[in-house]
């Protein structure tokens, strides 16, 4: 049996070995992403001087209130997050952290993520002006649209990029405009029959939309649960499927009609 003195030698020896191991994990790189909310667009208006929706081929409305698209900042595939960055952003708020696989394909580099997140909004502009333009029953060939939004990537802007092209064409169908005035955001992929699919980091973009004085907030309704968790109570939620629905929803929020809600 060790003596006393043995056995306190043995735990300090041991126990060299495993602080020095906390203490290389605390600056190791690990398998992990921070995001955090980011910025916001109003697709109705200009960003970076440039309008980011531009009409040929039919008069076009002037439009009040906003319909802001949102996103999330992340962390590059190639950056190092470590364990002190993990551990303050994981009680927080404001942050998330993820598994990087889950946001990024393994093995891509950050300029190869760049260009296939830029692939990926050139496609979504595309589906959501043919959704838009096919909702309000305007020909293609005549109605030209041009969407502009500089240095964002992706496709979950599709369903704002969607309404706004109905807001400048068409606003509420009576005249008036479809966001009633109001600052709306929302997120949500469109494909070109007007389906709205899911995004991620819906609780991020709630407090983004929140931020930059959004009231109201259009999610996939499959992820009101996330938008419920990351939203205060001065924002409502509106539960999306379709782009008729979000059409629908804005029009009824605007004359008092029934509005669901997550």
């Amino acid at each position: 049996m060790l003596s006393r003195l043995t056995r306190t030698r043995a735990l300090l020896l041991s126990a060299l070995p495993v602080a020095a191991l906390l203490a290389a994990a605390g600056f190791a790189p690990l398998p992990y992403v921070i995001a955090q909310p980011g910025d916001t667009a109003d697709v109705l208006g200009e960003h970076k001087g440039t309008p980011v929706i531009s009409i040929a081929g039919a008069p076009v409305r002037e439009t009040a209130g906003a319909l802001r698209m949102t996103t999330i900042f992340a962390t590059g595939p190639e950056a190092d997050v470590d364990l002190g960055d993990v551990t303050d952003s994981w009680f927080r708020t404001d942050r998330a952290v993820l598994p990087r696989d889950s946001v990024y394909p393994a093995g891509q580099s950050t300029k190869e993520v760049a260009e296939h997140n830029l692939a990926d909004m050139v496609e979504s502009q595309h589906d959501a002006t043919r959704a838009a333009l096919s909702y309000l029953g305007e020909d293609p060939e005549k109605v030209k649209v041009t969407l502009r939004l500089a240095d964002v990537g992706g496709p979950s802007a599709g369903l704002l990029f969607s309404l706004g092209i109905v807001d400048k064409l068409d606003g509420n169908g009576s005249g008036g405009d479809l966001t009633g005035g109001r600052n709306v955001a929302g997120t949500g992929t469109i494909t070109a029959d007007g389906e709205i699919g899911a995004v991620g980091g819906v609780a991020l973009k709630t407090q983004a939309a929140e931020r930059d004085g959004a009231t109201v907030f259009l999610v996939p309704k499959g992820e009101c649960a996330d938008a419920e968790a990351g939203a205060a109570d001065g924002l409502r939620l509106i539960p999306v499927t379709t782009l008729k629905g979000a059409v629908d929803s804005l029009r009824a929020l605007d004359e008092g009609g029934k509005v669901p809600s997550c």
